[in-house]
């Protein structure tokens, strides 16, 4: 199976000649169509300078790669622009997937109007951040969002794109980063001075050992040295893509996941709020860590995801109490519906609301189980009938699980679980559950 899906564009990106003003149309491509909505935002940018210098430092992570090697970096690849709930979201990932991005436009960053709330994929290409360089402080600029295409009104050249390969990994990575996310907690808080301070501290080159971030005094520390309270930064040198943009914010939250997978960087500029997450180590992608794979174990009725895409598309939000009151469904059944929708790629998590936001993807969803590899192999051991349970309880599950030559036990303890494969022994559960693991699961779901 191929590790691309191919984007034929029906019209291409430009930058065309509105009376006195240029208009940026940004082309997109979407495999699915919810209805016939030609415009989802039409509005002033409160702060063009600060937005654009966001999206600058969003397109250059796109263009990034830690791991890859020169012929894929050449691929270029498509930020996605949810506009909905009276903010506009820009996300992307580094070619690697190791790095996810986002940018926040909210709602006092803009002064227009949500039509209708949507979700489009459009080029960033070299024409394009010529043209978001070029914005200046108090600027008059436009942005619309639609179906078709992302236009952004003001003086500038013209700007054209060219079709480009999504790789499945982006897909991938946006069912697992949300829920790295969810399960992060601030650390630190650092002022403008402080994260600047923070950024410059950087070693140089690519250091080859985990880095600690802590605080003395007032003062941010970062250290290849093991601290109390620190937190654990892998591939530290791919924060050196804010050092244009730290100087700019208010403010720099740094959240730790509770078992130091990522780390996520929050810089707040008013209105307009970036994200930034690491994967734990720079040759991990967030689109291989497998940590929504327990989460696609149980099915979620077609039936039930269309109510729940049709509830949120109607409240331009993803509300969890009001849909479980109005679909008569269990609070703890919604947390775990949460979750799995989030594992499905239809919620992505905002640190600072505490909560999943909804947006609607341009890929089918029937993609996602199909694209993970271990999910694949149990279904396939399941298949095949390699799975056997030895005992079941409701504290303790004990199976053999039949491998090439050998047979694998697994445990299941509560929320813990365990296998004799060579998979847990390396990872120890930090990328996701092995396929053993996995069929055993889904054999007693």
């Amino acid at each position: 199976m191929s590790d691309t899906i191919s984007y034929h564009y029906s019209i291409a990106s430009g930058l065309k000649k509105q009376g006195n003003t240029d208009e940026l149309l940004l082309a997109k491509y979407s495999e699915v169509e919810k209805k016939d909505a030609p415009c989802f935002f039409w509005g002033r940018l409160n702060d063009p300078y600060i937005t654009a210098r966001c999206l600058i430092t969003l397109s250059n992570t796109v263009k990034s790669s830690f791991n890859l090697s020169p012929f894929q970096i050449a691929m270029l690849k498509d930020p996605i622009v949810t506009a909905g709930n009276e903010k506009i979201r820009f996300e992307g990932f580094s070619h690697c997937a190791g790095v996810y991005a986002r940018v926040d436009v909210l709602p006092g960053g803009h002064d227009g109007e949500f039509l209708e709330n949507g979700t489009t994929n459009v080029d960033f290409n070299q024409g394009m951040i010529s043209a978001l360089s070029s914005v200046r402080k108090k600027e008059d600029v436009l942005l619309s969002v639609g179906q078709k295409e992302v236009a952004l009104h003001k003086n500038g050249e013209k700007v054209v794109e060219k079709k480009v390969p999504l790789p499945t990994k982006w897909i991938k990575g946006l069912t697992t980063v949300q829920l790295y996310l969810a399960d992060t907690e601030e650390v630190f808080r650092m002022n403008r001075i402080q994260a600047v301070q923070f950024i410059r501290s950087i070693p140089k080159g690519k250091p080859k050992t985990d880095y600690y971030l802590g605080m003395r005094g007032n003062r941010p520390v970062l250290s290849p040295a093991k601290m109390e309270n620190g937190v654990c930064i892998g591939g530290v040198h791919r924060l050196r893509l804010l050092e244009q943009l730290v100087p700019l914010a208010d403010e720099l939250r740094v959240f730790a996941h509770k078992t130091m997978q990522s780390t996520t960087w929050q810089l707040y500029f008013g209105d307009v709020r970036f994200t930034f997450s690491l994967s734990r180590d720079a040759w991990r992608g967030f689109s291989g860590e497998g940590a929504a794979l327990a989460s696609l174990i149980e099915d979620v009725p077609e039936a039930l995801i269309s109510r729940f895409d049709n509830f949120s598309f109607a409240n331009q939000e993803f509300n969890p109490t009001m849909m479980a009151i109005e679909e008569n469904i269990g609070f703890k059944d919604m947390n775990n519906l949460a979750t799995r929708l989030s594992a499905m790629g239809l919620l992505g998590f905002d640190l600072d609301e505490n909560s999943f936001f909804y947006r609607r993807l341009p890929f089918n969803l029937s993609r996602i189980t199909s694209l993970n590899p271990r999910m694949k192999e149990a279904e396939k051991l399941l298949a095949d009938d390699k799975v056997s349970i030895v005992s079941h309880t409701a504290e303790r599950v004990e199976a053999l699980v039949e491998g090439s030559g050998i047979h694998h036990t697994v445990l299941l303890e509560g929320n813990k679980s365990r296998c004799t494969c060579t998979w847990y022994a390396r990872h120890q559960g930090e990328r996701g559950i092995c396929k053993h693991i996995l069929a055993v699961k889904k054999k007693i779901s």
